[in-house]
Parts: structure tokens; sequence; C-alpha cells
């Protein structure tokens, strides 16, 4: 329940996707006093170079707050704007890297929202690797900003578990939605000055897991892994970007396919690593090291997302690929 403390606090908010704007629409939905936001400046995106605008300022828009969009976060028209809001506390979720002279303002500090149990996977991409690694529980994170990546104070931790089912896309709604809710007990705690911290700067840091940013070749199945490996991959990276494969022809690469959902299933089959194992109607399996991996939903560069048997039904010549060259 808010206190009185919590409710006085002049709260300068900073974020730019979905997830942020879950947190914020909770915080002013319970009454909290968010003084500014503060967000990535609107930019051109798409074939029509149409104005794309932040999740975070449209909620922003609608809730009517005061609405900061820097291109450098040292500008000193901006810092001036912030000084003049006379902050007590920042709130950061999935925002730029701060300089301190922004983090240090408020009079509390500045507290980040992760989507870990920090200290491990520290980085952009922390639901992603978690699912990619396999691992069966993760969580949320609070912890006061300072001058290392992902490495301040921890405040608070609530963990999630994570389900067979789960790709990105269900876990990242998941810790949304916790994390909103751990946003506002670590703000009531500030508030009245009782907390403790955990520190973690002097963690041996070669027995962590780390979160880097997701590129296109981190993406790629290397079908001579397990068929555990390869599902994990590829839910940790649907529906977005999507893990991907070349696809081969007699020797040649005969294109590429993002692959959104899998099935594995250790069962012997002949052949080699990267054979297509399909019946031309319902299922195409791919050998990897220790069985098959039946894909369930398949897109075809330059084709629409599809389940298999809908994808069968014109690709005639699927029996006769291999995704290994």
């Amino acid at each position: 329940m808010m206190t009185t403390e919590a409710k006085n606090l002049r709260i300068v908010f900073m974020g730019t996707p979905e997830f942020a704007a879950t947190s914020l629409r909770r915080l002013v939905d319970e009454g909290y006093n968010i003084v500014a936001v503060v967000t990535t400046p609107d930019k051109p995106a798409g074939r029509g170079q149409k104005m794309h605008l932040s999740d975070v300022k449209i909620l922003a828009q609608e809730l009517g707050l005061h609405i900061l969009q820097p291109e450098k976060l040292r500008d000193e028209a901006f810092l001036e704007a912030l000084r003049a809001l006379q902050p007590d506390l920042g709130i950061v979720i999935a925002f730029r890297m701060l300089p301190e002279v922004v983090w240090a303002m408020p009079r509390l500090g500045t507290f980040n929202l992760h989507a870990s149990l920090l200290p491990e996977y520290r980085g952009a991409a922390p639901i992603n690797w978690a699912i990619i690694n396999g691992e069966t529980r993760t969580g949320v994170t609070t912890f006061m900003l300072n001058h290392e990546i992902d490495k301040g104070a921890i405040i608070e931790q609530q963990a999630v578990d994570i389900a067979e089912e789960d790709n990105i896309g269900t876990l990242y709604d998941k810790l949304m939605n916790v994390g909103s809710e751990l946003v506002l007990r670590t703000v009531d705690k500030i508030a009245v000055g009782e907390y403790d911290t955990i520190e973690q700067m002097h963690i041996d840091e070669s027995s962590l897991k780390p979160a880097p940013k997701i590129f296109k070749e981190d993406g790629r199945i290397d079908w001579h892994r397990s068929g555990r490996d390869i599902i994990n991959l590829i839910r940790g990276l649907s529906p977005y970007p999507a893990a991907w494969t070349p696809i081969f022809k007699d020797g040649v690469e005969y294109g590429s396919a993002k692959v959104f959902a899998a099935h594995f299933v250790a069962e012997a089959m002949s052949g080699e690593v990267g054979d297509v194992h399909t019946d031309l109607r319902t299922t195409l399996g791919i050998r990897c090291s220790d069985g098959v991996v039946y894909i369930d939903e398949i897109q075809l560069a330059g084709k629409r997302r599809m389940a298999i048997r809908d994808l069968l039904l014109g690709w005639r010549d699927a029996a006769t690929c291999r995704f290994v060259e």
C-alpha cells in the first residue's frame, strides 16, 4: 500500500518500450507523482518513413504527462529542465545508459528494473538468453544505478518460473507484469528508507552468465547441436527476431527460413545431420545430433509465417532439401 512519503515523491520516469510503459501506467494508476517522462526522440521508420513514437511516449501523451526527449543526455538544456523539476527519485526501465549527471541528480538516487535475477544475465537481452540457455527460472530485479552497467546495489528481486511452453513473447509479458509490481514495492521502500541493499560489485564475473545484445548470427540454428539446445534457441527468439536456418538443395543454398515453433523427438533417423524427414503433408523434421526437430511454424524468405501443414501444401520439393550444406 502506498505510503504518504511515496505519494509525495517527485518521480522522473525514463524508458522506451512496452516493458517500461506497463510500469509507468501502474505508477500513474496507483497515484504516484510522475513529474516528467524521459524517452527517446521520435524517428522515421518503415517504407513511408512515418514518425515512430516510443510506447512510453504514446502512453505519456495519453496520461497527460510532461515529456522530455533529449537527443543527448548531457545536453545542458535537458539537464536544466531536469534540475527545474527538483526530482526526488529516478526510475529507469529499458532505456539508454545514463551519465552520472543524470542518475545522481534525484535526491534519493535512481533505480533500474532489470529482467533477470542479477547478478546473472547482465546485459541487453536477459530474457532471450535465459530461455536459450535452458533456464527453468528467472525473474526481475530492482537496483540502484552506479558507474557500472547492471552492477548497482540490489534492492529487491522477484523470481518467475520459465514454463516449457514459454518463448520470448510469453516470458516477456510475465516479467513485464511482475516487474511493474516490483517497481511499486521498490518506490514504497525507498520513500520510507526501509530497505537493505545487496552489493554486487565484487562478484567473480567469470562464473556468471552474460546477456549481450542479440545479433543475426546468434539466431542461426546449428543442426549439429542437441534437439533440446535447438528448441531452446527457437523459443528464446520467437516471435522476434526469430531463429533462422539456410536451406540447401543439390549442394547450393536454396533459400532461408525463420523458425517460430518446433518440437523435439529423440528418435533414430537414417542419414546425416541436416537431412529432411517429411511426409509432404503434415510433418517436416530435420535430423540433429540426437534425434529429430519437427518444425511447427515457419516462414520461408519472402513468404508469410505459416503452420507447417500449410507450407507443405505448396512446397513440393521439401523432401529433396537439406538444412546443412
